[in-house]
């Protein structure tokens, strides 16, 4: 695509110049093993950012959810987080196939900071400790297991310039309803009527039924 105007920095130096090094606090605020802080943090998260890429370079980020604690700590090196019932696409699961390094964001809603880890993954379909992610009575079919290489606290900026945990700014009606976007991308041939009655009250009832 041409820009005109457009300035690329295409080296380490031109980037730099550009943003200086990050204070040696900052610098070294990096840990390779969970604190008992990360422990509290990853107790009280009920959601997060799985970021992954293939072989190939292509990437995927997925959110993960569930009830506060979802995330287990196996030890201080290494954590699992259990795989719900989705859209069956794994676009995530199939990069760390042949990638397994990962990036994970942590958030906890209403704290403007993140806990962020970087490590390496494995896909298991059975393991003792799935009997201590059963939720609503169902087990997870997989879970990410995934080995600490990078740990650390990400300060509150991107929220505080965002405002995204101040009620006065949502709107989430701004834009088209997912039915909405459905009938127009994805489900074409479906009726809108349906596919409220399929994103409604009904949608949240069943998020946990249902196999890959």
């Amino acid at each position: 695509m041409d820009i005109p105007g457009l300035v690329e920095i295409t080296s380490y130096d031109e980037l730099r110049a550009v943003v200086p090094p990050p204070l040696q606090t900052t610098a070294d605020k990096v840990r390779k093993e969970l604190h008992e802080l990360d422990k509290q943090w990853l107790a009280e998260s009920p959601f997060c950012l799985v970021a992954t890429s293939a072989a190939d370079g292509s990437c995927d980020v997925s959110p993960k959810g569930d009830p506060a604690g979802f995330t287990k700590v196996l030890d201080d090196c290494t954590i699992a987080i259990p795989e719900r019932t989705g859209n069956r696409r794994v676009d995530g699961f199939l990069n760390i196939l042949s990638n397994p390094h990962v990036g994970l964001i942590f958030f906890i809603p209403g704290r403007g900071e993140t806990l962020r880890i970087n490590g390496r993954a494995r896909i298991v379909k059975d393991a003792p400790f799935f009997d201590d992610m059963v939720v609503k009575g169902h087990r997870p079919q997989l879970v990410l297991l995934v080995e600490i290489d990078e740990i650390f606290h990400h300060c509150s900026k991107a929220f505080l310039r965002s405002k995204v945990w101040k009620p006065e700014t949502w709107n989430p009606d701004a834009v088209p309803s997912r039915a909405e976007i459905a009938k127009a991308l994805d489900r074409k041939d479906a009726e809108l009527a349906e596919l409220r009655e399929y994103y409604g009250a009904q949608y949240e009832k069943g998020i946990y039924n249902g196999r890959y």
